[in-house]
């Protein structure tokens, strides 16, 4: 037998509610109906009682927004019943028979001091607390995106676990919105079940008089004692529902996530203090001892707050006394094994290899809620060193640093600042090619990376500056550019053996035999390192990994020296390297005077753990002030400034050259393709 689909079910109970606005209800079923009521406001109110966390009831502004439409129903049709037969079911009427208790006047009273604490303190808390709960909740978002960004860049989560963290955030978001506006139906209900009991006494004492309720017309007291009588029932049978749904709203959006109970949670907390206990309990027994108060009474509970206070402490002693010790109880051993464990010491040893710190102004530029795409830039970067360098880059750490000043940066490779700027947010970069000869308004900074001079524009003037010829670029552009060359600039310390084994393991497959004879028989992953940092360091591309270890498996035989291999690597990759530098067209380069490479080479000092030059100081001075001006030759005609040796000095005259022209450019004659096209514009000698 099939049953019904739970939709079907909740779609007809809703219309058959809405009906009972217009087909008049017998007494039993108001019976019944009132049951039914009083049943879902407890089941409400001990759901959210029991509730570890607010988004396990996600549903409960739904469940308002119902329970407040059955609430009206049944107050319109018991108010139809009481107007119309002066009774109202069994229900209501033993609720005012209980209440009042033959007392009409503190029948009232009674029930006016139910509905002022329902309406003024239950129903207004539970709405404020919905509405801060909702604006708190909404101004947190943006943070726990980009947490979880931060995370999903840094490797520490995976794009599932990210997914459904940002599917939580969003439903808390939601959650507490609609409870805000869910708590407005709780504290309406309340007003519009005052507004009915004044309807049904005034109009119910009034149709009594008259006859107008089905029966023989009755004196002003006899009718005001009837339907003042149905009146508190059914108010009654209305109130208590709605204190216990705005009693479990109020508990709903003040409940924090904790794997606890309530119960363990509030006697955690509320008896957690043994000071508290004494003081407590001595102030209770005093007033009971000297305050004329009932002793038997105020003393006993006093004397029972001290001994929970003593038993607080000596569970504290114990605890102490087991943490010195080494452990006491099962419980106390598994907190010590815990605190034991090295991995709480190791994970605050870790350095993230690149970490992106911004200050608190710019985290708009990271936040994808308000438009920000340095997260999909930062992925970006990696993706395009590996394709353009062939190497993985660590995962990206970007994170916020309230320590910085608002609008700058700072960029670290391995724990240590390298880099930083300063970030107009809601502005552009301008940057003159040198032949623009119109100039705009704007607020002169410069370039983070190349350190040239610029303007920050507005939004306004970006289009006349594209159009006069300027460089215009956003923030998040000018982070990533700077960030980029950083990364290649320092991707040569950030590679490590473990990144070897992993280039080494995705090419084993297809080239088993060289990675069988090449690892470990005649290298290893730390000398492989070295040969490919050396690439890496001055640039050169090692996509080509298969040719790389070819070649170190052909002069491994000869020589362990990594900056000779290195050498011999470059020479294998030499397409590569000459089509970077050299395009179809005639090239101007720098060479080098072949008595000058001779003398270098006479210099060259051999040891256990390298070489190195010796170059009189003298010498060295006059080889820089010669290359200066042969660069600035180039440089003045706007070209890249390229220096070629013989390939035996290569290595030596690029390590003598690197602390003042790190970026300088040194090929060997041994580098170039046949094809290449070069003219030498200068020579660099003595």
């Amino acid at each position: 037998m099939r049953t019904l689909p739970k939709e079907f079910i909740i779609g007809v109970g809703i219309v058959l509610a809405v009906l009972l606005i217009i087909v008049p209800v017998p007494h039993w079923m108001m019976d019944f109906l009132v049951m039914i009521n009083i049943g879902f406001a407890l089941m409400i109110l001990l759901n959210a009682l029991y509730a570890k966390e607010a988004m396990e009831m996600s549903a409960f502004p739904m469940l308002l927004l119902i329970t407040t439409i059955f609430s009206l129903v049944l107050n319109l049709s018991a108010t139809r019943l009481i107007l119309g037969t002066g009774f109202a079911g069994n229900v209501i009427q033993v609720f005012g028979e209980v209440v009042v208790q033959g007392n009409l006047v503190l029948g009232f009273i009674i029930f006016a001091v139910i509905v002022i604490v329902n309406f003024l303190v239950i129903t207004k808390g539970s709405e404020r607390v919905a509405e801060v709960s909702a604006r708190f909740t909404l101004d947190a978002m943006p943070g726990k995106q980009m947490a979880v960004d931060a995370d999903l860049n840094a490797g520490a989560i995976t794009d599932e676990e990210a997914k459904e963290r940002r599917k939580k955030i969003t439903d808390e978001a939601s959650f507490h919105g609609a409870m805000d506006g869910a708590a407005k139906f709780v504290k309406n209900n309340a007003i519009a079940a005052i507004l009915i009991t004044l309807i049904n006494l005034i109009g119910g004492t009034v149709m009594g008089s008259l006859g107008l309720h089905g029966g023989e017309p009755l004196e002003i007291g006899d009718a005001f004692q009837v339907f003042s009588l149905m009146t508190i029932g059914d108010g009654l049978v209305g109130q208590i529902p709605a204190l216990l749904i705005a009693v479990a709203t109020g508990i709903l959006v003040t409940k924090t996530t904790s794997e606890n109970g309530i119960t363990s949670q509030l006697g955690g907390q509320l008896f957690s203090q043994s000071i508290v206990l004494y003081i407590a309990g001595g102030a209770v027994a005093f007033l009971g001892l000297f305050g004329g108060l009932p002793w038997y009474f105020f003393v006993p509970f006093g004397l029972l707050l001290v001994f929970f206070g003593t038993r607080v402490q000596h569970r504290k002693a114990i605890a102490a006394v087991a943490t010195e010790i080494g452990g006491a109880t099962e419980g106390v051993e598994a907190e010590l094994e815990e605190i034991r464990r090295p991995e709480n010491v190791n994970t605050l040893l870790g350095v993230d290899p690149i970490t992106l710190f911004i200050g608190y102004g710019l985290i708009p530029l990271v936040e994808t809620s308000q438009g920000g795409d340095l997260m999909d830039r930062a992925v970006m970067i990696r993706r395009q060193i590996a394709l353009e360098l062939g190497t993985v880059v660590p995962m990206i750490r970007v994170r916020d640093n309230i320590r910085l000043p608002p609008s700058e940066y700072r960029i670290h490779i391995k724990g240590v600042e390298v880099a930083g700027g300063d970030i107009m947010f809601d502005h552009y970069m301008a940057m003159n090619p040198g032949y623009i000869e119109e100039e705009i308004d704007g607020i002169e900074t410069v370039e983070p990376y190349l350190g040239l001079p610029a303007l920050w524009i507005n939004e306004s003037q970006r289009e006349r500056a594209e159009a006069l010829g300027y460089t215009v670029v956003d923030p998040p552009a000018i982070i990533a550019t700077h960030l980029t060359e950083v990364i290649k600039a320092h991707l040569h310390e950030l590679m490590s053996r473990q990144d070897v084994q992993n280039l080494v393991g995705n090419i084993r497959e297809a080239n088993s035999v060289l990675v069988e004879e090449l690892v470990p028989k005649l290298m290893n992953y730390g000398e492989i390192q070295k040969v490919l940092s050396n690439l890496l360091r001055e640039g050169v591309t090692i996509r080509d990994l298969v040719t790389i270890l070819e070649t170190l498996a052909d002069y491994a035989q000869i020589t362990r020296d990594s900056d000779m291999l290195t050498e011999y690597v470059r020479q294998a990759l030499k397409r590569s390297i000459s089509r970077k530098y050299f395009a179809g067209e005639m090239n101007s380069v720098i060479t080098v005077d072949p008595n000058l490479e001779q003398q270098i080479m006479q210099s060259v000092t051999q040891t256990e753990q390298g070489s190195y030059l010796a170059l009189d100081p003298a010498i060295t001075q006059q080889i820089f002030d010669k290359l200066s001006a042969e660069v600035n030759k180039l440089t003045s005609m706007g070209r890249q400034p390229i220096i070629l040796t013989s390939p035996i000095v290569r290595a030596y005259f690029k390590r003598l050259v690197e602390p003042i022209a790190p970026d300088l450019v040194v090929l060997s004659y041994n580098e170039l393709e046949a094809n290449a096209e070069i003219q030498s514009v200068g020579m660099v000698a003595l």
